[in-house]
This record gives C-alpha cells, structure tokens and sequence, in this order.
C-alpha cells in the first residue's frame, strides 16, 4: 500500500479561485494611493512655487489662501470618492461571498443527499474527492481515502490484478460509456456489486485534470435481474418443452404477426402465422375458456385448440392460442365409441335374450288365435258354409292378430339392429311409449301393472331414442325382476320437467338397494345369473347425453332410479351461446 500523505490534492480549480480573489482586491486602494500622491504631490510643488517664484511675489496674500483652499477640497473630493469607491467595492464583494457561501452550501446539502457515491481521480489513479454516499457504500471516513494511491482499501483481496485493470482503463479513457460492473468490500468485510461510470473531469480552460467516477449500489437490483432471469430461463424451458403447440400472434394493418412459438409449434407448422390462422378455424373475437377440436390439413392431425385475448408487454392485446395433439385420443375415442356401441347391442340382445320366453308366450298368443281362425274358417269351406257374413269376421280377427305379432316382431327388430347413433329432437312421450310396449312383455308374465304419470306439453329431450328405450327398458325390467317376491303389483314411472331438464323415475317396491355405492360398478350385479354391466352401460349412455342417472331408497319400499336429460331448446341456446363470435 503507498504511503502517500492523505491531503487534499491541489487543482487547477482552486488556483483559478485565489487568482480571481487576488485580481480586483487591491486596484481600489492602489488607485486611493496612488490619487493622494498626486494630489500632495501637487500641494507641495504649489509650496515650493510659492517660495521660489516671482510670480507669486506678486500676487496678493488673498489669492493665495484661496489656491491652499482649492487643493484642499480637491483633495477632499478625491478621498471621499475613493472611499466611496472602496464601500461599492466592499459592498459587491460582501454580497458575492454571501452568494458564494449559500451555493458552496446548497452544492454541500446536494452532495451530503446523493445516494450515488462520488469519487475524483487525479491523473495519477490518486483519491481527490470522495463524497458522503461513498463514504457510505464503502464504509471507510473521508480521511481514509483522501490522497491513496492503488490498491484501494475496497478492493476486494484475492482480485487486485483485475481491479488494476480496470483502474488502468479508467486512466486511460478506454471506459465505456455504459459504465463498469465492479465488485468492492466493505469495511466490515462483508461485499456488493457495483456499476461505475466514468467521465473526464476539466478545468475551466477545458483541460483535463482528473477523473469524475459515479458508483452506484447494485447489489439487490442485480439479485432481482438474475432471479428473474432464471424464472424467464425456467418459463421459456418449460414452454419449449410442451407437447402444446404455443403460440401469440397480434393483428396489424399488414396482417396477423406472430410474436411467439415455442419448439412444438414451430416443429408442425414453422416459424409463420399459417398454423396459427388455421387453428382459429373461422374464430375470432373475445373466446370462453371452451376449447374447439380442430383438424390440420396441412399436418393431417386434430387438435384441442383454446385460445384468449390478452395484454402483451407494449400494451397490445394480442391472441395467445394453445394447440394439444389430440390424434391418438381421437383414435382411442373413436375405437372406443365402436366398442361401445358393440357392448350396447350386446346389451339389448342380452335384454331380448332374458326376455325370450316372455316374448315367445307374448307371440304365442295371436299366433294361436290365427291358427285357430284359419282353422275355423278353413272347416266351414269345407262344410259348405261360404256365407261371407260368416267368415270374414274371422279372417278380419286374424288379420289383426298378425298385425299385432308383426308390431312385436318390429319393435324387437328395431330395439337389437345395429345403427350409427343418431340423436334428434324426440318426445319423451314416444321413448317412455315404446319402451313400455316391451316392458310390459315381461310384466304380464309377472302380473305386473305399469302405472305412467306424465304432464302434458313437455319439452322435446336431445337424444338418440334407442340408447334411451334401451337404458328406460333395462330400469322398467330390473324393477319388474325387484317385485317378484315382494308381493306388490304395481310399477310406476314418472316424468316431470326441473330446472330445463326432463326427469324420468322408475319406481318399484322391491327389495331395495343392499350396497348402493357399488350399484353402478363394473361386473356387479345383486342377481345370482347377473353379468353386472346393464347399469353401467345405461350410466355410460346417460351421461353421453350430458344427464345423470342415480338411485335413491323408496321411501314407501323398494328402489327409485332417475335419470335426466338435457332439453332440445335449452341445448340448443346453450351451443347458441357457445359458438357466438364476437368482432375485436
């Protein structure tokens, strides 16, 4: 460490000030001096001329006290001017030391209040000023730093030689003008990371003298831009590592411009606004929190798109889009829907199949009654007895008896045939009427009545009508099957109309619910020969219908099962409403 003296280094700047004190100080008083000689100069040249001239032999004693009194007031009057010159200059000077001291004050209380440390450099890497905030930041006194030379007692031990490297750019102007990162220690030990800058510090005359540097305390703003920093490096890292394909893009008069793209959207569509363009699929506006499944032609695939208007970091608002590959789901989804509509079929020709000596004595019937017609009418041919009045009642009577096993032929044929789903506006009058058509099949063999409630002007449901009759016969049969043993002969089923939503319950009086919270499971079943998949499929099937389907104790004995389906017109507003597009 030198061992310079710690002085304040002499500049320019305070030889010019003692200069400009030295420069009209004494004019003023010289000038008073210099008047008074001439003027007692004068006074006694008189005396002598008076003495030694002829001249004044002549004049009278009256002339000349008057000349004595003349250089007198002249020299009055040149005192009491050069007095008062004196004051004027007093006066001036008084008033610019006061001025001179309230700036040096308020110049002080500046530099006192400066957070930013302040420190001069002479030519030779010396200490000159150094100001309170400095002082501060280091935590080493004024008197400390004054007039040292490298290395500085806030060099940081271990890293001289690159602090002298710095110090050697400062001194030879090569700093930038974005100033330099340093690292310095405190007096306690304890370190912070600083920013300098650097400029060239002249005299009046414009040579330079020194160096003015400015430090400021970094420590915590750095802490924050390195933080946020890494969370901008943890963000981006798991946007680009999405399978999603992320974009932003904002409309401007020359078109849509693409602000952002992670990795994915980049790898499908490249670094352009066409994926973004054909994933709004005609969308535009303010958009719900509801996605769209979207097809690529240009990467042959679907996607899940969701998109919202938000704020970008220049105030614009902009589209950010999300587009989730969805192609394998789909294809699950759709082998699962074939699957699902292979158990369902299976499902009904179970039903039919449990059904099948119910629908063989149901068919028994008018197939016997036309044997016995035809019979009938075939022995009066061959009696002779052609009487038409005879022998068309029982043709007629027969006819209808084959219309009647035709009906139950086709509405079996139409419950068990396989079809796409089709799901229209029905009304629930015409499901509740066919499935109970085949449901009292098997409630005449068990002398079972069906009793229906049903309002007047109710709602069209949404639904494929196949799926319903077959999930409404499957509850009307398992109730039916409930009250065997119990004795009771009536069923009843009730439709009623909450909040938008058509309800249809199946009440029996059978022997309740044993385990409730497994009634639904998959490969359950309360019956010995049960495969335990009827009340999951009909769950299954109300649910695709956007319904529920439960089960409740009968308060009065027995089971209820409910369901509900959503209503064609409140459906209809509800994708209304959806698919409204709004303009930005």
């Amino acid at each position: 460490m030198s061992n310079s003296p710690k002085s304040v280094v002499s500049t320019p700047f305070q030889d010019q000030a003692r200069l400009r004190r030295r420069r009209w100080y004494w004019l003023t008083p010289m000038l008073v001096l210099v008047l008074y000689a001439c003027v007692m100069s004068a006074f006694f040249w008189l005396q002598r001329l008076h003495d030694g001239s002829v001249m004044f032999i002549t004049i009278d004693q009256e002339m000349r006290q008057q000349r004595l009194i003349w250089v007198v007031i002249g020299l009055s009057v040149v005192i009491v001017f050069a007095l008062l010159m004196l004051w004027r200059y007093t006066h001036y000077r008084s008033k610019a030391e006061a001025a001179l001291i309230t700036e040096t004050g308020f110049r002080r209380a500046m530099e006192n209040s400066m957070s930013t440390g302040m420190r001069v450099l002479d030519l030779e890497g010396r200490i000159a000023y150094v100001n309170p905030a400095f002082c501060r930041m280091i935590g080493w006194n004024e008197a400390d730093l004054i007039g040292r030379m490298p290395p500085f007692p806030y060099w940081v031990p271990g890293q001289h030689d690159s602090q002298q490297q710095v110090l050697d750019s400062v001194l030879s102007g090569k700093a930038p003008s974005t100033g330099v990162e340093i690292e310095a220690q405190r007096r306690d030990g304890s370190r912070f990371s600083a920013r300098m800058y650097v400029s060239p510090l002249l005299d009046p005359k414009g040579t330079q003298i020194g160096w003015m540097t400015s430090m400021t305390d970094i420590t915590e703003p750095k802490r924050i831009r390195e933080a946020l920093t890494a969370a901008h490096e943890r963000f981006m890292t798991v946007l680009e590592g999405l399978d999603d394909a992320i974009s932003v893009t904002a409309d401007t008069n020359d078109g849509v411009e693409l602000l952002f793209a992670n990795r994915t959207y980049r790898r499908l569509f490249g670094s352009q606004t066409q994926g973004h363009e054909e994933m709004l699929a005609g969308r535009r506006g303010r958009y719900t929190d509801e996605s769209v499944e979207v097809f690529s032609e240009s990467v042959q695939k679907w996607f899940e798109v969701q998109h919202r208007m938000l704020a970008w970091t220049d105030g614009r608002r902009v589209r950010l889009q999300v587009a989730r590959d969805i192609t394998e789901r789909r294809k699950h989804e759709e082998a699962s829907r074939v699957q699902q509509e292979k158990i369902q079929i299976t499902s009904r020709l179970t039903t039919m199949g449990e059904m099948a000596s119910s629908l063989a004595h149901e068919l028994n019937q008018p197939l016997t009654a036309i044997a016995n017609y035809s019979m009938g009418a075939v022995a009066m041919v061959k009696a002779g007895h052609t009487d038409m009045a005879t022998l068309l009642p029982a043709l007629e009577k027969a006819a209808a008896q084959a219309q009647r096993a035709g009906k139950i032929i086709s509405r079996i044929r139409d419950f068990v045939k396989r079809s796409e789903p089709r799901r229209q506006n029905v009304p629930i009058q015409t499901i509740v009427d066919n499935a109970i058509s085949l449901a009292e099949i098997h409630a005449r063999k068990r002398q079972v009545e069906i009793v229906r409630h049903i309002p007047d002007q109710l709602p069209d449901v949404y639904a494929d009508p196949i799926l319903i009759e077959q999930v409404l016969l499957n509850l009307l049969k398992n109730g039916l099957e409930s009250m065997d043993q119990a004795g009771l002969n009536t069923l009843e089923l009730d439709v009623s109309l909450h909040d938008n939503q058509i309800e249809v319950a199946v009440k029996d009086r059978g022997h309740g619910l044993a385990e409730p919270e497994r009634l639904f499971e998959p490969f359950f079943s309360t019956k010995s020969e049960g495969l335990g998949m009827g009340l999951n499929i009909c769950r299954t099937i109300i649910e695709s219908h956007h319904g529920r389907l439960w089960a409740t104790n009968n308060p009065v004995g027995g089971t209820i099962f409910r369901f509900t389906l959503p209503c064609a017109s409140n459906l209809e507003a509800e994708h209304s409403h959806q698919s409204e597009e709004l303009p930005v």
